[in-house]
């Protein structure tokens, strides 16, 4: 049996917008039905009574899941504009606002939910959010959009808690969070990323080289997750390895650039290859061109975990495109991101009658699974509570996707 034809890089697109509309459906509300606000509840589907102000101040927002949320819009709204940046091009149709516009006012809306500022107790949260505003905020400078003072008030702010969160102790790093006594790859690497992008290469080189000195395992080609502190005052590694550690370093390696962290990048995309897929479990799925089960990169369920693999393929993507990397390695991380898109999409499932009442637009919109290997009507059957971070992830993979695709369409 032959494998399936990849869909066009116009199929991408259209995917694309397809689950952009399905999540800014099922999740995205009005903060406290404030106009010029947007926020998006966590699961789905949410009891009425969350809607209020007392439902809305007592339930669970996750600050970081809502700035992946900023991210998402972004890429809608990178590929709105090349498009023209038309009514007619936006991702939700003319008659709804376009994704740049919505970015917006979903910051508005966390900086509201947070209590009127942008910092949190987590340096890594934060990081997140930084490197989302930066690509919102060019976005907003080549579509002419109004925000930009907003967005350097934003940058200027986090950027003051990144400088703190950087410090000697433990040879180097970024600490987790405030209480000072984990230093990790989840806040090092997105830092590490955001100054590499904001003009302070020797702040990101510094950072990445405490990585590869302290976190990098050179017999998986992938780096753990983090160091602390003994009370005896020896550094103790937590070699657990998750999916979405790897993204930002990645990314950070590719923007610093140079042979040295080139050939890292590439290695970690070996490893990424090797040690973080599975083969597909679903019976749909078309095998791979030896006849073997397809693989697809590991998914880690619900909760936080369910956006880690998104936010890995996010950076895949960029290597994918970087003509600097020998064509093996873009071949292979074009492949990861692309399969695992194929696996999301062929194993989505429509909402429906069984999900409970739905409101107006909702009927229909696909829903995700939380595991590219399975299909959805076995990790989310109908009835399901589904969690914003599964689907974030489904939809962020399939960016890369579309963005794997038109990058090779332009060549």
């Amino acid at each position: 049996m032959t494998s399936a034809a990849a869909p066009s890089p116009i199929d991408w697109q259209e995917r694309a917008n397809v689950a952009a509309r399905s999540v800014t459906a099922l999740f995205g509300r009005k903060l406290f039905f404030l106009p010029g606000t947007h926020l998006a509840v966590v699961k789905w589907p949410a009891p009425a009574w969350r809607f209020g102000l007392k439902g809305t101040l007592l339930q669970p927002w996750h600050y970081w899941w809502q700035a992946h949320y900023v991210d998402c819009l972004v890429d809608a709204g990178r590929r709105e504009l090349g498009n023209r940046a038309t009514p007619a091009s936006g991702f939700d149709g003319p008659s709804n606002p376009g994704a740049g516009r919505l970015a917006s006012r979903l910051l508005t809306g966390m900086w509201l939910r947070n209590a009127f500022t942008y910092v949190n107790n987590y340096y890594d949260d934060m990081a997140w959010l930084a490197l989302a505003v930066l690509r919102l905020d060019t976005l907003a400078e080549e579509t002419c959009n109004a925000g930009r003072r907003r967005n350097a008030r934003v940058r200027t702010s986090l950027t003051l808690q990144f400088d703190a969160a950087c410090t000697g102790d433990m040879g180097g790093g970024a600490f987790w969070s405030k209480k000072r006594d984990f230093k990790n790859t989840p806040a090092t690497a997105p830092i590490a990323l955001y100054y590499a992008r904001t003009g302070h290469p020797a702040k990101a080189q510094a950072l990445l080289d405490w990585l590869d000195a302290t976190l990098f395992d050179p017999d998986q080609n992938l780096y753990l997750d983090g160091a602390r502190l003994s009370s005896e005052g020896n550094v103790l590694i937590d070699r657990a390895v998750y999916t979405y550690n790897q993204g930002p370093v990645l990314g950070a390696l590719l923007e610093v650039g140079g042979e040295a962290s080139l050939a890292r990048a590439a290695a970690l995309v070996e490893g990424v290859d090797r040690l973080l897929t599975v083969p597909v479990r679903n019976a749909s799925a078309a095998p791979d061109t030896e006849g073997a089960p397809r693989k697809v990169l590991r998914c880690d369920g619900t909760g936080d975990g369910g956006l880690f693999t998104g936010i890995l393929c996010r950076y895949l993507a960029l290597a994918a495109a970087d003509a600097r990397l020998h064509e093996r390695t873009r071949t292979t991380a074009a492949r990861l991101v692309v399969d695992t898109a194929v696996a999301l999409w062929d194993g989505k499932r429509p909402a429906g009658p069984g999900d409970g009442p739905l409101r107006k637009g909702q009927p229909g919109r696909p829903i995700f699974s939380m595991h590219a290997a399975d299909p959805a009507d076995a990790t989310y059957p109908p009835g399901s509570v589904v969690e914003l971070s599964t689907q974030l992830q489904a939809w962020m993979v399939i960016e890369a996707a579309a963005s794997i695709t038109m990058a090779e369409q332009s060549l």
